[in-house]
C-alpha cells in the first residue's frame, strides 16, 4: 500500500501538485508579510505540504480530532473563513478545479482529479481544520 501512495504522490507532484503546492506556500509568504494573517501563513503551509503530497493524508476537523473546540473551530474560525474565502480561498480552490477538469479528460487523471477536488473544498474553509496521515 506504501509502495502504490508513493508511486500515486510522484505521479501527482509532477502533474499539477507541484505547481498548486507553490500556489499555498507563496499565498502563505504573502500572509506571513503582515502581521495579522500570520496564523492564516501558517495554515497555508501546512496545507500546502498535503498539496505536494496529498495521497497517504486527509483533512480533519480540528474539534473532532482533539475533542475540544479552540479559537478556529469557534465563531471566529468562521469569520477567518470568510475573510479567507475573499482574499484566497475562492482562487486556490479555482486553481484546484481547473487542475482536476484538467486530470478528469484522462482516466487515468481521475484518482489525480479527486485528489484536487479534496484540496478545493479544503482551500474554501480550512480555518479549524488540520491535515493527518490516513490509517490504513
Amino acid at each position: 500500500m506504501a509502495a502504490l501512495r508513493l508511486i500515486f504522490n510522484l505521479l501527482w507532484f509532477v502533474m499539477g501538485g507541484f505547481l498548486m503546492g507553490l500556489a499555498w506556500w507563496c499565498i502563505g509568504l504573502l500572509c506571513f508579510l503582515s502581521i495579522v494573517f500570520i496564523p492564516f501563513g501558517r495554515a497555508c503551509f501546512v496545507i500546502g505540504e498535503m498539496a505536494f503530497w496529498p495521497f497517504g493524508n486527509e483533512h480533519v476537523n480540528r474539534e473532532r480530532l482533539n475533542r475540544i473546540s479552540d479559537i478556529g473551530t469557534g465563531p471566529l474560525g468562521f469569520v477567518g473563513n470568510v475573510i479567507w474565502f475573499v482574499f484566497a480561498g475562492f482562487w486556490l480552490a479555482l486553481g484546484h478545479l481547473v487542475h482536476a477538469v484538467a486530470c478528469f479528460v484522462t482516466i487515468i487523471g481521475i484518482p489525480f482529479g479527486l485528489a484536487h477536488l479534496k484540496l478545493a473544498t479544503l482551500s474554501l474553509a480550512p480555518i479549524g481544520r488540520t491535515v493527518v496521515n490516513k490509517a490504513y
